[in-house]
């Protein structure tokens, strides 16, 4: 595990980011969320705990819009602006109430070498060379969580006493195999059907609707032909890049830096070596391992007599798989390079000049011959071998230096002199760009442009109607952007003329789609009163089941598997939507499948999941209902897309 946390410390810090993340929002760094105003409006309440109020609501609302525009700049603020949204927050809230609650009660500690093994991953990441945990680095980690080591530590220690509660049920639960059998056997059962597909392109092509026909479907669906609110805007952006662009750099500042990185840019000596190794655990039988040390011992004695053939006896003796194809080569290693055992490191750099062997090396895995097969001495490059490099690294830190003084004179610019960018972008040489946006970010935009936060701010009313500078805001790390309106276009119908070949194909598609159903209802009715009439109008017979749909549509596939066993064979019909209607004559169950014990395994596993989601969730509602957790404001009501209506005989 901790090989994937040092090569992939993005992922972790991301992973970790996700789980932190509802601590947080449950603890904070100063306890705002337990120190509500007693007399807020209350939304929430949980027995023993203080009340979740309108305040504690919009502040999670707000941590979540932000955690989510983080990982996902390009996703419509308007979906953070629902109230099903802003209810699934609310009900995570309630739940880590009712989950505190229980900890509470169940006593439910952590220690700290549980502390510590969560946390291992982390300090694996944050090791400085000498294997040390940077300070520094785990302190400007806490900072981006909003907290201090010490804050951190207490809410990971918190978090994962809330995990403890529902681990008791989630890790115990078990099922019968008889019932996952059953499960599987449900999911995986086949029937043999016959279908016919009513496709709405069938009939559309026969349509020829006249410019009145589309001119009045125009009118009556004249909200699919808006175009979006748009502006023409300007904006200016202050980045790293920009700041450093405007740093100047003489050649006696490089010098000077030159001589102080001196240290930094020296390369230490490499060496690039060779071994054989005889295998012997550490935890063998001494006898053992005494057989493979005389073993090592004959091998050096032979090769003593000729170090050529080192790379044909590591080939033919090395029990290192990984190495032994390639004749024993370790490649380049450094003497203190984390990714070579430090006992062939030091036999290694022991070695006087290439072609040299060393003893036999005793390791936790046996016995190993080492030889020198090549030598980099340490070396220190010349001013103008890094001339280039000083200088990106140069101005990279005087740009750090910066940039805070600079972020705070274009935050207060921006807004003290809100009728133009001019003022803010004329001594800190940045250029004033132009752009038509919209509120969601186009297609293909990038940076700022397709930044939710910035164009929210844009189309706020002192943005647009007032065409006052937008606040600078953060759209990245080290990043500010500030906008203004040149000119607002509201929303409005686009002219019927502009939208006339749109219009002629939802015309055909909604009057195909309406022509299908009518057919295949027509043809459903028939068909049940006389199948033999429709033999040739079926396709063959196929055998469809949950597991392999057969590419039909899931509307089809859920009504063929709904109908009774003992009603077989029956007819279905199927209001596909947009699609058209399909029609099923379901003939047969078909026999199941025989399992393998493997599949059998898996079968059982998949339904352990399922139950232990099942129990955790009834256990969760046993919690709510004991600490009288309740809401206190109404839910509101999700209307889902239409799905495909069936008919049965």
């Amino acid at each position: 595990m901790f090989n994937f946390v040092r090569n992939h410390p993005r992922i972790t810090m991301t992973a970790l980011g996700a789980l932190l993340f509802p601590s947080f929002v449950l603890f904070g760094v100063s306890n705002n969320f337990f120190d509500s105003n007693p007399g807020a409006a209350k939304v929430a309440r949980v027995k023993g705990q203080h009340d979740i109020t309108q305040a504690d609501w919009d502040r999670a609302n707000e941590r979540a819009r932000n955690d989510a525009l983080s990982q996902y700049p390009n996703l419509d603020s308007k979906v953070f602006d629902s109230p099903v949204f802003k209810y699934q927050t609310l009900e995570k809230l309630l739940s880590e109430r009712v989950l505190t609650a229980a900890a509470a009660d169940e006593r439910l500690t952590v220690s700290n070498a549980q502390l510590a093994r969560a946390l291992q991953p982390l300090v694996d990441m944050l090791r400085t060379p000498d294997g040390k945990l940077d300070m520094e680095r785990y302190k400007q980690f806490t900072a981006q969580q909003g907290t201090t080591p010490e804050g951190f530590e207490a809410s990971f220690r918190a978090q994962l006493a809330l995990q403890q509660v529902m681990a008791g049920v989630n890790d115990v639960s078990l099922s019968s195999p008889a019932l996952a059998d059953v499960a599987a056997r449900a999911q995986q059962e086949r029937r043999m059907v016959r279908i016919a597909l009513f496709k709405p392109s069938d009939y559309s092509a026969k349509l020829t609707p006249s410019d009145a026909d589309l001119q009045a479907f125009y009118k009556a669906h004249l909200a699919q032909y808006q175009a979006p609110e748009s502006a023409k805007i300007e904006y200016v952006v202050l980045d790293m890049a920009s700041v450093k662009a405007n740093i100047t750099v003489s050649d006696a500042d490089l010098q000077t830096y030159y001589q102080q990185n001196m240290a930094t840019l020296a390369e230490p000596e490499q060496r690039r070596a060779s071994h054989i190794l005889i295998a012997a655990d550490k935890n063998a039988p001494a006898a053992d391992r005494a057989k493979a040390k005389a073993r090592a011992e004959a091998l050096l004695a032979q090769l003593r007599q000729n170090p050529a053939d080192f790379a044909e006896l590591a080939k033919k003796d090395s029990q290192d798989p990984t190495t032994a194809m390639q004749g024993g080569d370790l490649g380049w290693f450094q003497k203190a390079d984390k990714g070579m055992a430090p006992v062939i490191s030091q036999a290694a750099f022991a070695l006087a000049s290439t072609g040299n062997l060393s003893g036999v090396v005793e390791s936790d895995l046996g016995y190993h011959i080492v030889q020198l097969t090549g030598i980099k001495p340490a070396h220190t490059p010349s001013f103008e071998q890094v001339r280039a490099q000083l200088e990106d690294q140069y101005r990279t830190q005087k740009a750090s230096d910066k940039f805070s003084d600079l972020a705070d004179t274009f935050t207060n610019t921006v807004y003290e002199q809100s009728d133009s960018l001019k003022p803010a972008a004329d001594p800190l040489k940045l250029s004033i760009q132009t752009a038509e946006v919209t509120r969601t970010p186009a297609p293909g935009a990038q940076g700022v442009l397709a930044n939710p936060k910035f164009l929210a701010a844009i189309f706020s009313p002192d943005a647009r109607d007032k065409k006052n500078n937008t606040q600078a805001i953060q759209i990245g790390p080290s990043q500010l952007a500030a906008g203004r309106v040149v000119s607002y276009s509201p929303a409005h119908a686009q002219p019927y003329a502009q939208v006339k070949d749109a219009v002629r194909a939802a015309y055909l598609a909604e009057r195909g789609a309406q022509l299908a159903r009518q057919a295949g209802e027509q043809q459903f009715k028939a068909w049940r009163t006389n199948p033999a009439s429709a033999n040739s109008s079926l396709g063959a017979p196929v055998a469809l089941s949950r597991q392999d749909a057969g590419q039909q549509p899931a509307a089809l596939l859920e009504a063929v598997l709904r109908t009774a066993p003992s009603k077989l064979p029956t007819w279905v019909g199927v209001n596909l939507g947009a699609s058209g209607y399909a029609v099923a004559q379901v003939e047969k169950v078909l026999p199941p499948a025989t399992l393998t014990a493997d599949q059998s395994a898996q079968n059982l596993d998949h339904y352990n999941q399922q139950w232990a989601a099942v129990e955790t969730a009834a256990y969760y509602g046993y919690l709510k209902d004991l600490y009288k957790a309740r809401i206190l404001v109404p839910q509101p009501i999700f209307i889902p897309p239409v799905a495909g209506t069936a008919a049965a005989e």
